[in-house]
């Protein structure tokens, strides 16, 4: 067996931290947990989470910049915690410790201080989830109750192991995470998204096990990746070449499936938690883990900004706080009489918290907005005759936008648009955006998930995969099989269902709402520079491009697309109009 660090325990402010302890899995590998708790001997309920971004690496040490300006927006956060804790998607120990909560980190699978392979989210990893669960829940420090809390990859994993249904498991908190690997992590609308090939050699390879070059945790001296030093052959054996799996996985198979929650079989309570901001990967799987799971407690909750900034505001841990002291520790607070749905509304300049009792909202006028394809306009009223407009393939497209509004207009839903498409190849790719102008035209902008400067939403769909599940698919969420290319006869009009993730906006009087139909993605063309992510500018999609070599740079994505409008149909966008 390979040396390890010898688990360590301390008592250090105010709480008993245990460091490295090993949780060995059936196969024999183990993995490592640091876990921080009151320093009692009384049972306390559990707060658990694993990720493969290496449970050492504080916040402050390894995304400084993220830190700094969400010290910098929100003082608050540093009033409550010294935050030398505080790992990056984690919860904070030191607002929880005092609170009589147990907090467990655990290194997932080949990463970070945890033996073994990397394999995101496969059934293995989610396995060894599972026992980590039923590990702590018999600890002497456990009164039997394990919470789950945390962000995106620390979410996307609850959905996944409370789906297997956990005995200890008792309530998740699945933050802005996503559930499924298909149609959220890999494809978007089955065109290939660059993050997880950018995001796992900065974020994950960057600690995993056996990396000689990571980080020193502050906090007791040690490497982020474990004592091990492996080499460079051995670290690329051990962790799965994704950008790979990506190209030669097109289709929704069983390496997927495998990674997909069943959301039907969650019945734990649940507080999901999604942001109107999360085109890419941080929203559609809260709305639809919210709609889905068959849980009968369970809550929707929905904000903005940058999805590690209200995790961590009093705002956010308040309500996770009292979510989990309900269910966890049987607080008579009130918690079971909230409305099921919770929403930070989006305006221009900023946002009205309101409570609903439903999702999508019961009182939504659902309103077809059909687009002109002879001057532009997006309009209730049908456009009359044969029209069309064509625009080169790799290209900005085109954009329709509605007359000015004369009175506000609350938009807040799932959308989803018709279309009727000819191209000149045998497929197209289509990026659809909807935007916000002002009176002076400029469009409106959000910091948003992973994007400082953000538009309304986005939906995206490649032509060849348009075909659609019926017996799954909603007017306003079109559900596509993803399970083979059907290929375009060049010329000929096909009709298909572009799903538009959630949004939020209140549009005032005076500006216009605008929708565009790319054959790339949607950038804001602000002038530079921008942030960066994974050394590469964010230009209003966050970092989930889509021009992964192999793929959209073949010949049938750089033809000439033509949308059509007339007898066969028209095309239109289903929007959620909330009335005042």
């Amino acid at each position: 067996m390979v040396e390890q660090y010898a688990p360590r325990s301390e008592l250090r402010d105010g709480m008993r931290i245990e460091w490295d302890v090993r949780i060995t899995m059936d196969d024999g590998i183990t993995l490592a947990a640091d876990i921080f708790r009151p320093d009692d001997d009384a049972a306390h309920p559990v707060l658990l989470a694993a990720s493969p971004y290496g449970k050492g690496l504080p916040f402050q040490v390894g995304y400084a910049d993220n830190f700094n300006a969400m010290m910098r927006a929100h003082p608050e956060i540093g009033a409550q915690s010294s935050s030398k804790y505080q790992v990056w998607e984690y919860p904070d120990p030191e607002r929880w410790v005092p609170q009589g909560y147990v907090c467990v980190r655990i290194d997932t699978r080949g990463a970070g201080g945890s033996e073994g392979a990397i394999d995101i989210f496969s059934p293995r990893e989610i396995e060894d989830l599972y026992a980590c669960i039923e590990w702590a829940g018999v600890q002497p420090w456990s009164n039997g109750k394990v919470g789950m809390l945390g962000i995106s990859y620390l979410a996307t994993n609850q959905w996944l192991v409370a789906a297997l249904a956990p005995p200890h498991l008792a309530a998740i908190c699945p933050w802005e995470g996503a559930n499924d690997f298909y149609r959220e992590y890999a494809k978007h609308g089955g065109i290939t998204s660059e993050f997880m090939p950018s995001w796992m050699p900065c974020q994950i390879r960057s600690v995993q096990h056996g990396h000689a070059d990571a980080q020193i945790n502050p906090n007791n001296g040690r490497r982020v990746s474990g004592l091990p030093v492996r080499s460079q052959a051995e670290l690329d054996a051990n962790a799965v070449a994704i950008g790979e799996v990506l190209l030669t996985n097109q289709y929704l198979d069983d390496y997927y499936r495998d990674r997909t929650a069943n959301l039907e079989d969650i019945t734990v309570p649940v507080l999901s938690c999604a942001n109107w901001g999360g085109m890419g990967l941080h929203s559609r799987g809260n709305f639809e883990g919210f709609s889905r799971s068959a849980s009968g407690q369970k809550w929707l909750e929905v904000h903005g900004l940058e999805h590690w900034t209200e995790f961590y505001t009093d705002y956010g841990v308040d309500l996770q706080r009292r979510f989990f002291d309900h269910f966890l520790k049987g607080a008579a607070n009130g918690w079971d009489k909230e409305p099921s749905v919770h929403l930070k509304v989006r305006t221009p300049e900023t946002f009205i918290q309101r409570t609903e009792n439903e999702w999508p909202l019961d009182r939504t006028q659902w309103t077809r907005f059909y687009l002109d394809c002879a001057d532009g306009q997006l309009s209730v009223t049908t456009p009359e005759g044969e029209q069309s407009i064509t625009f080169e393939a790799r290209s900005k497209g085109v954009m329709f936008t509605t007359p000015v509004l004369e009175h506000d207009i609350e938009v807040t839903g799932p959308a989803a648009l018709k279309v009727f498409v000819a191209s000149s190849t045998t497929d197209a790719d289509l990026f659809v955006t909807v935007h916000l102008f002002d009176p002076l035209g400029a469009e409106v902008l959000w910091p948003t998930a992973f994007e400082p400067h953000g538009p309304v939403a986005q939906g995206w769909l490649r032509m060849s995969h348009r075909a659609r599940d019926d017996q799954r698919s909603l007017p306003y969420r079109p559900w596509h099989t993803h399970t083979a290319s059907d290929p375009l006869t060049p010329g000929v009009v096909y009709e298909a269902d572009v799903e538009i993730w959630p949004m939020s906006v209140v549009a005032p009087a005076g500006y216009r709402i605008g929708l565009s139909v790319r054959g790339q993605d949607y950038t804001h063309e602000l002038p530079g520079p921008s942030e960066k992510a994974y050394g590469r500018e964010l230009l209003g999609s966050g970092a989930y491009w889509h021009e992964l070599p192999g793929e959209r740079d073949l010949p049938e994505f750089s033809g000439r697309t033509t949308l059509r409008g007339g007898a066969g149909g028209r095309p239109y966008v289903l929007l959620p109009v909330v009335p005042t």
